[in-house]
């Protein structure tokens, strides 16, 4: 299934391009931002990171139908200048990642986006369980999977950025998630 756009209350969730690259490596490459990111995010992070990433990974993963990358964008912004990112990963025990500008940190709007895209999984993809790995410490993405109904069902220690750190895998199934959230035609 191809990248649809997607739409919360305030963003608009359109699919990754590599001409959002640019506007993307002047946002993206912040201590604040990448530290409890995968390791596999270069530290310090290259000029050329984020199209290096976008052409060599991210777009072909998405031509293979393995994985679905959005950007955010909001909706009463004229320019709808890119806010962050998130994407889904079809396989593995890490389906969804995200990251926001620190200037739109703490609004609720990757709440927002999470929801959308978590409903995205289930319905249009029909996936039967949404699994996250996270740092134990990232307290505002920890909120989120609690807001989502989500529960945490391992914990380890992971490589990030920042270094190894006690991490959390997370899970929803289609079960838990229809529970609280009753399908909606769309």
């Amino acid at each position: 299934m191809p990248t649809p756009i997607l739409q919360t209350p305030r963003l608009l969730l359109k699919p990754l391009q590599l001409s959002d690259a640019p506007e993307v490596q002047k946002i993206f490459p912040h201590w604040e931002i990448v530290r409890q990111l995968n390791a596999k995010v270069p530290w310090p992070f290259p000029n050329d990171g984020v199209h290096t990433f976008y052409r060599d990974t991210a777009l072909p993963a998405i031509e293979r139908g393995e994985e679905w990358h959005w950007m955010l964008r909001l909706k009463d912004d004229p320019r709808q200048k890119v806010i962050g990112s998130i994407c889904l990963v079809r396989d593995g025990d890490n389906n969804r990642g995200f990251w926001i500008a620190r200037e739109w940190q703490g609004r609720g709007l990757m709440t927002e986006t999470a929801a959308e895209v978590t409903r995205f999984w289930f319905e249009d993809l029909q996936q039967p369980i949404l699994r996250i790995k996270k740092a134990r410490d990232n307290a505002a993405s920890r909120a989120i999977s609690l807001r989502q109904g989500m529960r945490c069902i391992a914990q380890t220690d992971d490589d990030y950025v920042s270094g190894r750190l006690p991490s959390e895998q997370w899970e929803l199934t289609l079960e838990m998630w229809r529970e609280t959230h009753p399908k909606t035609q769309r």
